[in-house]
């Protein structure tokens, strides 16, 4: 069968190919109980080990329970739309008519939506390697080409404006930042958010933020949302991380008031309308007592992470910029004397503890960093460490370095 050559532009998302090789050793002997094996730690995938909150999880069984579960608008609920309003304004000061927002399927929805709308064969979208995977395969997917910038560490890996003024030509059409950042839980500075900002805008280019790590910032100077800058500013948003819906497959996108109606046809056309379980349910997330719990979450959140990043510090996978956001840690390999996939290859196989190699996140520096995700919990992040801790003394006192 012949398949289209978008296809074999899109890469495989090695993620989900780590995943399975972990799945793959959790079911063998080393992790048999029986033979003296020890269990799997993921510390792999983004997924906070909470989950959706209680009262989220009982206004869904009362939805269901009544039995009627029609379609929505394809925008999304009106309620829905309006809690988000009101949050926007409560925690951001920020005023979004709820006409501006749409609920999607998933971030990947509202990503997917964006890039359809927006970009075509022949337009150029900048974006920092590194970055998530994803977003850059969706430009694919409209035959849009994603223009990878590499973003170090001087950088807090995020775009600045002079590789946006210097990289910018006739065919680019915006750019697409994410703040907070998978893999580097690391934000961009507000104020060289606004001059990229204003510098697009000026050559009639469009700012795309993922903000879906947003809400999880530890650090007052990233909290402001890049909505501030303007209205023609488009933020895609999930209510997967803060929220912890990660199953739930919900996000939802700001969008410029005259791209509401353009969206709003795609959405009818590709999939009706988002879950109208997950959106009855979500609107429970914004009564007192879930906001109070999502905010005991990411100060623990914050907790794991100043616990985890001292001792890869102390290990030898140093941290260069402390994440400010997120439930990510971006680690260099480097010292270790092999390279990311490699390293997180063995360490599955002999620490059974799975991280995610830099492969997927660009070219620049993924041989030489990894990603460990603290959402997992307290206990399992301190047994992983020390596995990995043990595991790689065992590989320096095997596979010693030469002396410069």
């Amino acid at each position: 069968m012949r398949l289209s050559d978008r296809v074999a532009r899109i890469e495989p998302f090695y993620v989900m190919e780590c995943a399975k090789r972990a799945d793959e050793i959790a079911r063998s002997a080393v992790c048999d109980p029986a033979q003296g094996g020890r269990h799997m730690i993921y510390l792999n995938i983004g997924e906070p080990d909470f989950g959706a909150s209680a009262a989220v999880r009982e206004a869904a069984a009362r939805f269901t329970a009544a039995g009627q579960i029609p379609y929505t608008q394809a925008t999304g609920l009106v309620a829905l739309r309006q809690r988000l309003s009101d949050w926007y304004r409560n925690t951001q000061d920020l005023a979004i008519a709820p006409e501006r927002i749409v609920i999607t399927a998933g971030a990947s929805a509202a990503l997917q939506l964006t890039c359809l709308a927006l970009f075509e064969r022949g337009d150029e979208v900048l974006m920092p390697d590194p970055s998530y995977p994803c977003n850059r395969h969706f430009l694919a997917a409209v035959d849009a080409t994603a223009v990878l910038l590499p973003a170090g560490a001087e950088q807090r890996f995020q775009l600045d404006m002079a590789q946006v003024q210097k990289r910018w030509t006739e065919h680019s059409r915006g750019v697409l930042l994410a703040s907070p950042s998978n893999p580097t839980g690391t934000s961009i500075a507000p104020d060289e958010l606004a001059r990229i900002h204003a510098f697009v805008r000026a050559q009639g280019g469009v700012t795309v933020v993922d903000e879906i790590y947003q809400a999880l910032s530890y650090d007052d100077r990233y909290r402001r949302s890049a909505l501030a800058l303007g209205d023609d500013v488009i933020s895609i948003n999930s209510f997967s991380k803060y929220f912890g819906m990660t199953g739930w497959r919900l996000g939802w996108l700001v969008l410029p008031p005259a791209l509401v109606s353009p969206v709003e046809k795609l959405a009818q056309n590709l999939y009706i309308c988002p879950s109208t379980i997950a959106q009855k349910a979500a609107l429970a997330n914004f009564e007192p007592e879930s906001l109070a719990e999502f905010e005991r979450r990411r100060e623990e959140l914050r907790r794991r992470r100043d616990m985890v990043v001292p001792e890869l510090n102390a290990m030898g996978l140093p941290v260069p910029v402390v994440p400010d956001g997120a439930f990510y840690v971006w680690a260099d390999a480097s010292g270790t004397g092999l390279g990311s996939w490699d390293l997180c290859m063995d360490l599955m196989q002999h620490a059974q503890v799975a991280l995610t190699p830099g492969r997927d996140f660009g070219p620049a520096l993924g041989e030489r960093f990894l990603r460990l995700s603290f959402a997992s919990s307290t206990d399992d992040l301190r047994e992983a460490l020390q596995r990995i801790r043990v595991r790689l003394a065992d590989l320096r006192a095997t596979h010693p370095r030469p002396t410069p």
